[in-house]
């Protein structure tokens, strides 16, 4: 009778929660994730996905945690070190189960961050960007972030591959953080795709408080109707809908010859949106590429990153590093986007909100929405949501060429 309880207490997990008790931490994040994706609704489309990978992954013996591969594709299998990248995808399958099987395929390969940036273009719209061109910059300034965390992590001590991975943080794009940090540092895919899903669900609380701390009530008072209306735009678009065919194609050029390693990026999402713009002729391919094949990436890439998230890979200094450093990436990005606008106003006569700096994340559209939120408190008929857009369009493309050179010069 002994010997049946004991063999019925090692077939549980029981015993291996009691030897390493830690393993309650993952369950509990996971249970936070999940209430706030499920409750909070704070991003369920990804923490739901990504909160029960944790979960899966967390049970031993399940075979549902993934096993990261050293820098020359070594893993333990079986107790024997084997080149994961010469193995077969059903040998991965059988030996190391389904979670390794998916991610090896789908998300080490860089499979799924482009195919979400398909579906990321088949659903945005750029007209706002091209109708106020000139806010565009202030997406670019806001990459500043990026970098200047990328020289603070080199002297804590991070090497350039991670600090890279850490610095895209600030980009708030998480397909863009899971490619970059796949090509670089894919050791710490678990806690970098986290704290940027996590940052960019918090978006509406970050902001507000970064804002809080940079801009006065006269500063954010500024209507951009009336400046228009002041200072119109001698340029006017005639053919808007020609322009939105032409600029996917033209941006997809120009950045694939300066600089090709963002094209995986920049290309599919400029794909997507040109299946949009020409209309009922790709309506089926729009529909499938922001429907259905973007619906799937989410579900796999969700779980897959959860899987890594295990016990050995998440609990250490790092992940604690990780987290602190992408909360100031992400800060610093909002706060260098409205220095940006705050140093434009300086010379020019048609002043500009700096809530459109603020918005020069990726974190398309819900920046904006939150800044339109903070401008009409200080005057309900301030509207700056449109504005806001074309920075915050900008961001994305921004933040994707960003992610190109920083695997460029590092990769």
């Amino acid at each position: 009778m002994g010997s049946v309880l004991g063999n019925l207490y090692g077939m549980t997990a029981i015993s291996n929660i009691v030897e390493n008790p830690l393993i309650l931490v993952m369950y509990l994040l996971a249970f936070v994730l999940l209430y706030l994706g499920i409750v909070k609704k704070y991003e369920p489309l990804l923490l739901v996905p990504i909160a029960f990978g944790v979960l899966i992954a967390n049970f031993p013996g399940g075979q549902m945690g993934v096993t990261q591969a050293d820098p020359n594709g070594m893993v333990m299998v079986n107790g024997v070190a084997r080149n994961v990248y010469e193995m077969p995808l059903h040998e991965i399958a059988h030996d190391m189960g389904l979670m390794n099987y998916l991610y090896y395929a789908l998300i080490k390969s860089g499979l799924l961050p482009p195919i979400i940036f398909m579906g990321v273009g088949a659903l945005t719209d750029f007209g706002p960007m091209l109708r106020n061109l000139k806010l565009a910059i202030f997406g670019a300034a806001a990459q500043m972030g990026i970098f200047a965390v990328l020289l603070v992590s080199l002297l804590c001590g991070f090497t350039p591959q991670e600090a890279a991975s850490l610095g895209i943080i600030g980009g708030a794009d998480g397909p863009t953080a899971i490619f970059t940090t796949i090509k670089l540092a894919p050791h710490l895919l678990g806690p970098i795709a986290i704290a940027a899903y996590s940052y960019m669900a918090l978006v509406p609380v970050i902001i507000p408080l970064v804002v809080k701390l940079l801009c006065t009530k006269k500063e954010l008072c500024i209507n951009m109707k009336e400046m228009d209306k002041l200072y119109p735009d001698k340029t006017q678009i005639k053919n808007m809908r020609v322009l939105k065919i032409i600029f996917p194609i033209a941006v997809t050029t120009i950045v694939a010859i300066l600089v090709p390693t963002a094209v995986s990026l920049v290309g599919m999402l400029m794909f997507g949106n040109l299946l949009k713009e020409i209309g009922s002729d790709t309506s089926r391919l729009f529909d499938a590429a922001s429907n259905g094949i973007m619906n799937a990436a989410t579900i796999f890439l969700g779980l897959c990153v959860g899987g890594t998230m295990t016990v050995e890979a998440f609990i250490n200094w790092t992940t604690l590093g990780i987290v602190a450093g992408g909360f100031c990436a992400f800060a610093l990005s909002i706060a260098s986007g409205i220095c940006m606008v705050k140093i434009w106003n300086l010379f020019a006569k048609k002043k500009i909100n700096p809530l459109i700096g603020a918005t020069g994340l990726s974190a398309v559209p819900m920046a904006s929405r939150v800044c339109n939120n903070i401008s009409t408190k200080y005057d309900p008929k301030n509207h700056v949501l449109n504005y806001c857009m074309s920075s915050n369009i900008s961001g994305v493309i921004g933040s994707a060429v960003a992610a190109g050179v920083l695997i460029s010069f590092l990769g």
